[in-house]
């Protein structure tokens, strides 16, 4: 099966650099290139990709509103949004997650890093490293209060003990493998309980899971260590 792959950057040498890597893969395609938000959204709703790969800062609509309105979208629920970033911590980038975006790929990635991420996401996985996790689900408490108590247990009591258990272990940045070595299963099993609770929380990939875990208190970030003055 072919990955559709929808370049939105504002820099035409970027995109002309990754289209000319993602076609010279037999198993993927690029359907097109935008180079602002407000094309990426009418070139996605036009072609339908698997994948957009998405630059945050573009002129005009930014890659934060593009992202939102592309999973907002019912009629788009299969593509997947892959974000572009200089940085891991780009303060933007929580705020694209928390819109729908899948993942997020620094642009200094290798070249097989580029095809293994789309690969990821394309696949309906979460493309979250541990360490950005930490970071980005940080910044989400700064603007919004977790669901603790009885709203955040409302949310989640459609899911077995077993199935919170996996989902609080992924959004702490956990691979499936790691989830599994822990808990002492094997990996389709997490895979299982992965994939019930995003049904059942109606949830659009794992990425989705990670944020819900956070807003409803089920995992909350380490405390800020304080320094000691002078």
């Amino acid at each position: 099966m072919t990955i559709r792959v929808l370049l939105a950057d504002d820099q035409a040498l970027l995109r002309a650099t990754f289209r000319m890597l993602i076609e010279a893969t037999p198993e993927m395609e690029v359907v097109g290139e935008a180079a602002d938000g407000e094309e990426a959204v009418a070139l996605t709703r036009a072609h339908q990709p698997d994948v957009v790969l998405m630059d945050i800062r573009m002129p005009g609509t930014n890659g934060l509103a593009a992202t939102a309105a592309i999973c907002a979208d019912p009629e788009l629920a299969a593509t997947r949004v892959l974000i572009l970033t200089t940085f891991e911590t780009d303060e933007y980038v929580a705020e694209a997650l928390r819109a729908g975006a899948s993942g997020f790929l620094g642009k200094d990635v290798s070249a097989d890093g580029l095809l293994d991420g789309i690969r990821t996401v394309a696949a309906g996985e979460a493309l979250l490293s541990p360490t950005a996790t930490r970071a980005l689900i940080a910044r989400f408490l700064t603007t919004d209060e977790p669901k603790a108590g009885t709203a955040g247990l409302d949310v989640l009591s459609a899911l077995t003990a077993r199935e919170r258990e996996v989902m609080a272990l992924a959004a702490e940045g956990k691979s499936n493998s790691e989830i599994a070595d822990q808990l002492v299963v094997s990996v389709f099993t997490v895979r299982t309980h992965i994939q019930r609770a995003l049904t059942k929380l109606h949830a659009r990939d794992r990425a989705q899971l990670v944020v819900i875990a956070y807003q409803t208190g089920l995992v909350r970030p380490p405390p800020r260590e304080v320094t000691e003055p002078g």
